[in-house]
């Protein structure tokens, strides 16, 4: 499953192609994902320009100018496909497809003005979508328990600490756990701990101050080479 490096990977291909573009025609193939689409998601996004592409944890939102934010989980096998029949190469972005025509797996095809065409691509259908007020978007439902970012200030030392304090599970388990740091995955949390001479079976409350607070710049270092190497889970 993609984690936080290979969602900004995404993020940072797809930035160039769809922030301050507008959505020509939206059309959303099936009911559902993992869960349900929002109601008339296809009309709600036609005609919205995109204001701005960020990331929060493992999801990206694409902030549109008419108030609302599309809010996109890519699962276990979700793609977003950039196209543009004849004029690939010109395209900016990292992601490029001859795909011109939806196929089986093409769940929700956006038409961007300047001919671009993003196609959310999910064979095992255990990706979301959903809509909602951007000035609501911290209290969504999928946003709302999530921890720091782990490459933001809110990520630090004292909070890592505080986090392991009392905590009888194994360490493992409690960086998994998206309210102590967003968008850690197995991947990056077991190559964290392997830097850091921590086995991930240790109780977090059995393990020294010190050695937590030395976790956090190898947690961050860990991320930003996964990042730098466009992660690694998306060949």
């Amino acid at each position: 499953m993609p984690e936080l490096p290979e969602v900004e990977t995404v993020r940072r291909g797809l930035a160039p192609v769809m922030e301050g573009r507008r959505i020509l025609e939206a059309r959303v193939n099936r009911p559902d994902l993992r869960w349900p689409f929002p109601e008339r998601m296809a009309d709600r996004l036609t005609g919205q320009r995109i204001v701005r592409l960020a990331r929060r944890s493992k999801y990206l939102l694409a902030e549109l100018e008419g108030g609302e934010t599309l809010i996109v989980h890519l699962g276990m096998s979700g793609r977003m496909l950039v196209s543009l029949p004849g004029a690939a190469a010109e395209m900016p972005g990292q992601f490029h497809h001859a795909h011109p025509a939806p196929a089986r797996h093409d769940h929700v095809v956006l038409d961007l003005e300047g001919g671009a065409r993003v196609t959310f691509n999910d064979p095992r259908r255990f990706g979301a979508m959903d809509l909602t007020a951007t000035e609501a978007l911290e209290g969504h439902w999928l946003l709302a328990k999530l921890g720091p970012e782990p490459l933001g200030n809110g990520f630090d030392e004292d909070h890592l600490v505080a986090a392991m304090s009392g905590r009888n599970s194994p360490v493992k388990t409690v960086l998994l756990d998206q309210r102590v740091v967003a968008g850690l995955g197995n991947i990056y949390v077991c190559e964290a701990l392997h830097r850091a001479g921590i086995s991930p079976l240790r109780k977090a409350s059995r393990i020294a101050p010190r050695r937590v607070r030395a976790l956090v710049p190898v947690i961050r270092d860990v991320l930003a080479e996964a990042i730098e190497a466009g992660g690694s889970s998306l060949r």
